[in-house]
C-alpha cells in the first residue's frame, strides 16, 4: 500500500461586486471588444469593504471542509497560496486557521504568484505522504484588484479577486490499481531570469510600498505556452499516462489564447479544458482551485476521473499535478 493525498472536497468564494468590461470602459481607455479579443474575459470580481484575501480564503476553505465532511479539529495542515496577503506577516494562513477553528496544526503561506496553488498542492501532498499531517486544506486566494494600476489598460483589465480550496486526506491506496484515487504526480519549476517580464514594482525591502503589477504580455504568452506544454508532458511521462487518458485539464485562467494554444500543442480537445477566465478573469493563485470547484459543482468533473492541474506565473514559476478523483 502507498500513501496518497486524496481530494475529498472543494470550495470557492468570490467578492460581492462583479465588474463587467463595460464598467471598466468607464474607468480606463478600453472596450468590451478589445478585452474579449485579447483575453476572452467578460467580467471579473473586485473585493470591497470588509473583503480581503483572508475572508475569501476562509469562505472557500469552509465550503471545501463542508464538501469533504471535515471537522475543524481534524485539519492539521493549511497551505495558502497568495501574492496579496492581508499583512506582510504573519502568514494569512494563520488568520484563516483561526477563523476556521483549526488551531494548533501547521499553517503557512506560499508565494509563487499564479503558480502558487500548484506549489501549495505539491507541498501539502509531500507533508501528507510523509506523515506530518493527516488532513489538509490547500487554498489559493487573491485580491489582485488591490495591486492594479487602473491607468494601465494592458494589465488592469486582466485580473480579478477570488479564492478556491481543496480538502485533502492522506489515505493508503493500492498504487498498482490504475483507478486508485489521489495525487499521482507533480512537477514544479522556476526561472528567475525573467523577473522583469511579470512583476510588482514594490516590496517591503526595496521601496517600502506595495507596488503595482507590471507585465510584458507578448513575452509572457510565449514562455507560458512552451513551459506549460513541457511540464504537462513531464507529469504524464512520470505517471505513465498519455494526454488521451486525461478526462479534464484545469489550467490557470490567465488568458483564453494561452489555454487554447497549450491545448493545441498537446493535441488536447478543447472540450476537455475547463475555462472560467471569461467569468473570473485572472485570479492568480486562486484561479486553478476556483475553476476546479466551479466544474465540480456544475457536474462536469466527477469522482473517478483523471484531472490535470497546471499553471505558470511571475518569477517565472510553473508546474503541473495529476490526480485521480
Amino acid at each position: 500500500m502507498t500513501v496518497r493525498s486524496v481530494i475529498r472536497g472543494s470550495g470557492s468564494a468570490l467578492p460581492r461586486r462583479a465588474v463587467s468590461n463595460a464598467e471598466l470602459a468607464t474607468m480606463v481607455d478600453t472596450s468590451d471588444e478589445w478585452i474579449v479579443e485579447r483575453s476572452g474575459i467578460r467580467t471579473r470580481y473586485f473585493a470591497g469593504e470588509g473583503e480581503s484575501t483572508s475572508t475569501l480564503a476562509t469562505d472557500a476553505a469552509r465550503r471545501a471542509m463542508e464538501a469533504a465532511g471535515f471537522d475543524a479539529n481534524s485539519v492539521d495542515l493549511i497551505v495558502l497560496a497568495t501574492c496579496t496577503p492581508d499583512q506582510t506577516f504573519p502568514a494569512t494562513a494563520t488568520i484563516v486557521q483561526h477563523n476556521l477553528g483549526c488551531n494548533g496544526g501547521i499553517a503557512f503561506d506560499v508565494a509563487a504568484v499564479c503558480s502558487g496553488f500548484l506549489y501549495a498542492l505539491a507541498t501539502a501532498d509531500s507533508l501528507l505522504r510523509t506523515g506530518m499531517a493527516k488532513r489538509a486544506l490547500v487554498i489559493g486566494a487573491e485580491t489582485m484588484s488591490r495591486i492594479l494600476d487602473m491607468e494601465d489598460r494592458t494589465t488592469c483589465v486582466l485580473f480579478g479577486d477570488g479564492a478556491g480550496a481543496l480538502a485533502l486526506e492522506a489515505v493508503d491506496v493500492d498504487a498498482s490499481d490504475p483507478l486508485a484515487p489521489g495525487i499521482i504526480s507533480s512537477r514544479l519549476h522556476a526561472d528567475g531570469k525573467h523577473n522583469e517580464l511579470l512583476y510588482v514594482d514594490g516590496g517591503p525591502s526595496t521601496t517600502g510600498t506595495v507596488g503595482k503589477i507590471r507585465m510584458k504580455g507578448k513575452e509572457v504568452f510565449r514562455h507560458a505556452v512552451t513551459n506549460l506544454a513541457s511540464v504537462l508532458e513531464e507529469v504524464l511521462e512520470e505517471a505513465g499516462k498519455t494526454a488521451a487518458d486525461i478526462d479534464w485539464v484545469v489550467p490557470h485562467q490567465a488568458n483564453y489564447r494561452i489555454l487554447d494554444a497549450t491545448a493545441r500543442k498537446l493535441s488536447l480537445p478543447a472540450e476537455k479544458v475547463i475555462v472560467t477566465v471569461d467569468h473570473h478573469a485572472n485570479t492568480s493563485a486562486a484561479s486553478v482551485p476556483l475553476a476546479f470547484d466551479t466544474a465540480v459543482r456544475d457536474g462536469r468533473i466527477k469522482p473517478g476521473q483523471l484531472v490535470m492541474f497546471e499553471a505558470m506565473g511571475g518569477g517565472f514559476t510553473w508546474g503541473a499535478s495529476l490526480a485521480r478523483l
